[in-house]
Parts: C-alpha cells; structure tokens; sequence
C-alpha cells in the first residue's frame, strides 16, 4: 500500500467519516465543514453533480478515485460512490481571533502553520497556543493536518478555547493580515537569533512543515527569521517543540 493510501486509512479512527450521497448533502446543507470528499471517478448523475457543486462552493478538497479504493475507504460498503471527511471540530474565522484580542484588550498573537501533517504537532501547537494566550492558530486547506480526534485529544482541551481557522493559501493570508497591522515572524535555522529581534506589538509566528520547514513563498512574506540557539549535535527541533520556545520568547518581551 502506498504511504499516502496507508495514512489515509490509518487516520479513518480521527475524523467523521460520511458515507453515501444523501448523507453527504445533508451534512452539506447542516452547515457541517467537509474537509475531502471521494467521489468514484467517472461518476456524473445529479446528485453527484450537486455534491461536487458544493464542494467546489465551499472549497472543499475534490479526489475522484477508481472503485477500489474507495472500498478501501469504506466502513459501511454503502458509500454509493461518494466518501466525505468532515472535520472532529468546526473551524473559527480569522475575525474571531481579533475579537479575542480586543476583548482582552492584547495585541493580536497569530501562529500560522505552514503545512503541518502530523496530528500530534497541531495538538500541541494549539495547546502552546493557548497556554501562551495567542488569539488563534491559522492552517492551510491542503496538505495539512485538519482538526481531528487525534488533534483534538493532543490539545489536551484547548481546541475548545482556541479559534483555528483554515485559509486558501497561507502566503495570502500574510499579505492581508499585514494590512491589518501584523508583523510576522517565521522560525528557520538561518535566521537571526530570537533574542535579538523585537517580537512585540501585533505579531504572527510561523512555523513550519516538520520535514522541510516554512515554504519558500511564505517566508518571503515574513519580516522577521528567527533561529532558536541550538547547542546539541542534531540540528532540528520537532515543529510543535519550536513553536512553545518561539512562542514564548514572545510571550517573554510581550510581559516585559
């Protein structure tokens, strides 16, 4: 079995899986986020053409595949063609998190993640964030982990108390916050020491992909690189690690 088939049947226990064609309209019409959906290739009645309309409406991630592998994918064996992937929690809004800062009277604290793919890191990244009171955590659409049961349980319940929204394109997403006032930082081993930069005032951290770090674009956007010291003989940290030394080197000059 390929790697990618394998996680996804591995990751079946950490979402809702909806199966069938009513099913997966209604969840639609419910207002239910759907994160992928499976749709057997080749497949163009009507009510395949509805779902694939929704989906394309709400951004949904589209995968038409051969029939095997949707049995593959199956859990009832009555999926009629069509397999949804919805998500454990339903998302935020990025205006959400600026309501939260208002509220508390703070300047925004956004960590964007660029493409984080294990479950466990997002979990403990939104449990960091919420510990070190950031107003949200921002993930892309694709290639990226979304809010499952695994996440869920990693955050150790602070997916209840942290908006996560899900943006298009992450590089995006920077340019429009700028516009609002925010400065960015992202983490990566050739930039200037943390100690060093001035990481106060309205600010996103970003972290990135635990194999190959932020993307090339999205660190073009960012204002600041900032290196965490290392001072062993491997030369990474795991993603969520980096993000609670970041985090908190702002959280340090923020209470200073």
């Amino acid at each position: 079995m390929q790697e990618k088939e394998k996680n996804e049947v591995e990751n079946k226990e950490n979402t809702l899986i909806i199966e069938g064609r009513n099913a997966v309209l209604e969840a639609f019409r419910s207002g239910k986020t759907i994160d992928k959906i499976f749709i057997l290739d080749g497949c163009q009645d009507g009510p395949v053409r509805t779902i694939v309309r929704e989906a394309k409406k709400h951004d949904t991630i589209l995968n038409f595949v051969a029939k095997e592998r949707l049995s593959q994918l199956s859990e009832t064996g009555k999926h009629q063609g069509v397999i949804a992937y919805s998500a454990a929690y339903d998302y935020s809004d990025i205006e959400d998190m600026f309501r939260l800062a208002e509220e508390r009277g703070e300047a925004p604290f956004l960590i964007l993640l660029d493409n984080i793919e294990d479950p466990h890191n997002l979990g403990a990244i939104i449990r960091t964030a919420n510990l070190a009171g950031a107003h949200g955590v921002i993930i892309p659409k694709r290639r990226a982990v979304g809010l499952t049961a695994t996440v869920a349980k990693t955050s150790a319940g602070a997916l209840n108390y942290t908006p996560v929204a899900k943006v298009t394109n992450i590089a995006k997403t920077i340019e429009g916050l700028k516009e609002r006032g925010v400065w960015f930082v992202c983490a990566d081993m050739g930039g200037e020491s943390m100690y060093r930069l001035n990481l106060t005032g309205p600010i996103g951290m970003v972290i990135g992909n635990e194999g190959e770090g932020v993307g090339r674009l999205v660190k073009e956007k960012c204002d600041f690189i900032a290196s965490i010291p290392m001072k062993g003989e491997i030369d990474s940290l795991n993603a969520s690690v980096a993000a609670g030394v970041l985090a908190y080197e702002i959280v340090r000059q923020r209470m200073k």
